[in-house]
């Protein structure tokens, strides 16, 4: 095996053919890698993101090729997948105003270019769930919204309305299963490539706590932060520190370590109806 890539979570292996996938522990908010990692972390991803593969295969093709026959040092935190093409874009579907949705709307009334109504506010429900594109920024520097006509103008017309229709049809779909163990999907990340073919395939992960906002339907509440079973905890308890947003990243604390990945084990569980210790 040959290390190709080593991002902010993930490790990108060549391995014959293939490409291996591993999700490692370590966590990043702001674009920044923090020093200490969250225990189980890359586990809990890997294997809610095949679950997710799983329940999506009717909407868009992914780039699985096995979640077992990976070596064994990372067995439960790797997939093989296929080799593609990625495409330059963060894809990103959003129902809820929050994070940098809620900032920009703040300023201009808009997220990545689409009006929006007047008086929405943290937390609010978007009137119909929107196609907010950003850049994909290297390590450590961060990403910035795109609107549609920059996509447009980076991949093509036809490949953008493609990334834009599946971006919010998986988003729709995710939210409807989500809401059946009492979670709002308020955004989600998704990142796309080509195949040999030309198709567009679904890579990376997938609706999972490091590529989503999690809140818990039944504390949702408009005009305030939400309780968050992924890392805006981390992000809400950074925002105390005398800290610029830039590398090195702060240490975490034990407790702060723990509380989050107990929010991760009960976005999991919740979603997907399964107990964590069985699954691990």
């Amino acid at each position: 095996m040959k290390l190709l890539h080593s991002g902010k979570v993930r490790d990108v292996y060549a391995d014959g053919d293939d490409l291996l996938l591993v999700a490692s522990d370590r966590i990043s908010i702001y674009d920044v890698v923090l020093p200490t990692p969250i225990p189980d972390k890359g586990a809990l991803l890997t294997r809610l993101s095949l679950w997710w593969f799983e329940r999506l295969a009717d909407v868009v093709p992914n780039h699985v090729v096995s979640a077992t026959d990976v070596p064994d040092e990372f067995a439960g935190r790797a997939i093989r997948c296929r080799r593609l093409e990625m495409l330059p874009v963060e894809c990103i579907a959003r129902g809820y105003l929050a994070g940098m949705g809620l900032q920009e709307y703040r300023r201009h009334s808009t997220v990545s270019g689409i009006d929006l109504p007047p008086g929405l506010v943290e937390g609010s429900r978007l009137p119909e769930p929107i196609f907010t594109p950003t850049t994909k920024a290297p390590v450590g520097e961060h990403d910035e919204f795109m609107t549609f006509d920059d996509v447009i103008a980076l991949v093509g017309e036809e490949t953008a309305e493609r990334l834009r229709e599946l971006t919010l049809a998986v988003y729709s779909r995710g939210a409807q299963i989500a809401a059946g163990g009492g979670i709002l999907v308020a955004d989600t990340k998704l990142e796309f490539g080509t195949d040999a073919e030309g198709r567009i395939v679904l890579a990376d992960e997938v609706l999972t706590s490091d590529s989503s906002r999690f809140w818990p339907a039944d504390d949702w509440e408009p005009g305030r932060p939400q309780h968050a079973y992924d890392k805006q905890f981390v992000r809400e308890w950074s925002g105390g520190l005398d800290w610029d947003r830039t590398a090195p990243g702060p240490e975490v604390p034990a407790e702060v370590v723990a509380a989050t990945r107990a929010r991760y084990v009960e976005a999991y569980e919740r979603i997907t109806g399964r107990e964590w210790a069985a699954a691990s």
